[in-house]
């Protein structure tokens, strides 16, 4: 699939000399939802801010749908459709009058057939007459996506779309991000909440201290980092593990009442059935079983964790 965003060896750095972004390279796909994520500080803000012309790079080039963003950004600025995480709206302007406004700052004529298509999209059709400042906090961040696709571009930026939001009201803002992907739409979300890419992304790209880390397809991802924990509920709790099982890596549970054993999912053989036959020679009996998949969140915080 061909990227229509392309980061080419991106720097920034500060006066003072803090670097930003150190020498990022990234190609976002057409058409996909793409989930960033990185502690605070790791550079995901800045390099959308970047992209979409609001900080200047040090070094390096991004083009967005072929056009450069410095030579050419009128060009590729109005491509892009960009959600803060401030919520910065006219308090005592009207939903619709917002939306129609941001429209005309991009250009285009007016067509209030496309933004009833949007609001109404975005639930907000029968808030159109209403001022800003009588909307929840949730009814705002639908007019800041409102607004940014007022202009009908083509990559959508997103950043923290969620933070302060309850838990119901994120998942609606996925099914918003999900029926936007159907509309062709190319989505970058960054995001503290890590179920959040896991829910919607088709990639995740890890960001820390200004260098991107890894972007892979998210079951690939999973499928190649993540691990598998076996618990072994014991009959009778223990103490100590035995020397004899040193070579498993084990952990004991709460209360030695488990015991705790993590293999490679992609390995050629886990090293269960072995495990099982030893700790009968042992003497410890196994009460019971279960097995627990590594999240996102897992790999995520191991990733930056050896970044360091």
């Amino acid at each position: 699939m061909a990227a229509i965003v392309s980061v080419n060896a991106l720097k920034k750095t500060y006066q003072g000399g803090f670097e930003a972004l150190k020498s990022v390279s990234l190609d976002i796909e057409d058409g996909e939802i793409l989930a960033l994520l990185g502690p605070n500080g790791a550079g995901k803000t800045t390099l959308i801010s970047v992209i979409c012309g609001m900080v200047n790079p040090t070094g390096g080039a991004v083009t967005v749908g072929g056009h450069d963003i410095i030579t050419d950004y009128r060009a590729a600025r109005a491509l892009i459709g960009l959600v803060p995480q401030e919520i910065n709206l006219e308090p005592f302007e009207k939903v619709i009058n917002t939306v129609r406004f941001s429209r005309g700052l991009f250009g285009k004529p007016r067509d209030d057939a496309k933004l009833e298509r949007i609001l109404k999209q975005l639930s907000l059709w029968d808030k159109k007459d209403s001022r800003i400042m009588e909307l929840s906090g949730g009814m705002k961040r639908r007019v800041l996506i409102a607004k940014a696709l007022s202009h009908e571009p083509r990559v959508l930026f997103l950043d923290e779309p969620t933070a302060g939001v309850d838990v119901e009201l994120r998942k609606d803002m996925w099914e918003i991000v999900r029926g936007l992907k159907e509309d062709g739409v190319t989505i970058i979300l960054t995001t503290h909440y890590i179920e959040e890419a896991e829910a919607i992304a088709d990639r995740v790209g890890v960001i820390s201290d200004g260098e991107i880390l890894l972007v892979k397809e998210k079951a690939a991802l999973m499928s190649q980092m993540g691990r598998k924990e076996l618990e072994i509920e014991l009959h009778t709790a223990t103490d100590t593990i035995p020397d004899a099982l040193t070579p498993y890596d084990l952990t004991l549970g709460k209360e030695g009442k488990s015991l705790i054993y993590a293999y490679d999912t992609g390995a050629e053989r886990t090293g269960i059935t072995k495990l099982l036959s030893d700790l009968a020679k042992e003497g410890l009996t196994m009460k019971d079983v279960s097995t627990r998949q590594s999240s996102l969140e897992d790999i995520f915080v191991g990733l930056v964790e050896d970044a360091r």
